[in-house]
């Protein structure tokens, strides 16, 4: 099962990629049935997911990507296509903020699931990271809507690549923040 994990990521990764390439060579049709094989691997890999929330997002993203293979197969729109990151920023953004009206915020749960016991002032550090999460993927749903009217390779390049490099370094950041935060707290 950790090896349909792997395949679902890379899937997702690859998923822009795919339908620049894959439309123009092999059209909707092809691409499609392709596309619909790894997002029903997504949400049988979601059966894996420690977090409940987490499987959520994977079967919610894998439907929605199926969904839209259908929509856009059907109705010969391979623009349907392109919706696919808007959405499942969409969804990140629901998880995440959602959790921040609960007890525990979603980055508390999974920092919860290596150190247990989390002081008072990770809680608070974990909320805030989850609001900055939050407008991260305001902002990136927002440019990767945008690149929706662009031409292909523009859309392309923001969501195959800038957008996870973006979220890349914005995780890189916080990883560095929190290891000066631990060294700061607990050397006080």
């Amino acid at each position: 099962m950790r090896l349909l994990t792997i395949l679902s990521a890379l899937a997702l990764i690859a998923y822009p990629v795919a339908v620049y390439y894959g439309i123009n060579r092999w059209g909707i049709t092809t691409v499609g049935a392709l596309l619909a094989v790894f997002f029903i691997v997504r949400i049988i890999a979601a059966k894996q997911t420690q977090l409940k929330e987490l499987k959520y997002i994977g079967w919610l993203s894998g439907g929605v990507g199926i969904t839209l293979i259908l929509l856009g197969t059907l109705f010969r729109q391979q623009g349907l296509l392109l919706y696919y990151p808007v959405i499942v920023n969409i969804l990140m953004l629901g998880l995440f903020s959602s959790s921040l009206w609960q007890q525990q915020s979603l980055i508390e749960r999974l920092a919860r699931l290596q150190e247990p016991d989390l002081p008072a002032s990770g809680v608070r550090y974990t909320r805030n990271v989850t609001k900055i999460w939050c407008g991260f993927f305001i902002i990136n749903g927002a440019i990767a809507l945008i690149t929706c009217f662009m031409p292909l390779h523009i859309w392309t390049l923001y969501n195959g690549f800038i957008s996870y490099l973006l979220a890349g370094s914005l995780f890189g950041i916080e990883w560095l923040c929190r290891q000066w935060f631990r060294h700061n707290t607990l050397n006080k």
